[in-house]
């Protein structure tokens, strides 16, 4: 499957870090301190990613974070609002239902997943996280279910059906 290239320097990106853990590494001496982040970026109009970075600053760890994100960017199909089908992402233990939603009833989802729905441009969407509740599985599982809808979309179209009757 060839994707077109993502360029993300020709969108107007927004990021938002959805966790920070402070990790320590024990060293002869000490311990040394860093900063690992998560950190989605998307334009709010069907492109997000997700990238981690790790720094002794926060600051600089968010940015490698950025950095990272901006090379992962996957494009998310929407109906309307919406996503066009239901889907369940798989990352690790983290298991995460993405489930279209009518119009109006907002981004239903915890703080990770709604980063990723929220910052991919999606306004309507149920979610449910069944599994790990590890901010890093949830993120790449969702981003995971996202990826897929595409998949389904474009079987679909190149069978000429609808992806209700594909996913059965």
């Amino acid at each position: 499957m060839h994707h077109t290239k993502i360029d993300p320097s020709t969108m107007d990106l927004q990021e938002r870090v959805v966790s920070i853990n402070r990790v320590t590494k024990v060293v002869k001496g000490g311990r040394n301190f860093r900063f690992s982040c998560i950190v989605v970026v998307g334009d709010g109009k069907g492109h997000v990613g997700v990238g981690k970075g790790k720094a002794m600053e926060i600051p600089d760890a968010i940015r490698k974070g950025i950095e990272d994100a901006k090379k992962a960017m996957i494009r998310v199909p929407q109906l309307g609002t919406t996503i066009p089908h239901q889907i369940m992402g798989i990352e690790g233990a983290g298991r995460v239902l993405l489930k279209p939603a009518p119009e109006g009833s907002g981004v239903i989802a915890g703080g990770p997943v709604r980063a990723v729905c929220e910052l991919a441009g999606i306004r309507d969407i149920r979610t449910k996280s069944l599994g790990s509740n590890n901010a890093r599985n949830m993120v790449n599982a969702t981003m995971n279910g996202l990826k897929n809808l595409t998949t389904v979309y474009e079987v679909a179209a190149k069978r000429g059906k609808t992806p209700e009757e594909i996913l059965g």
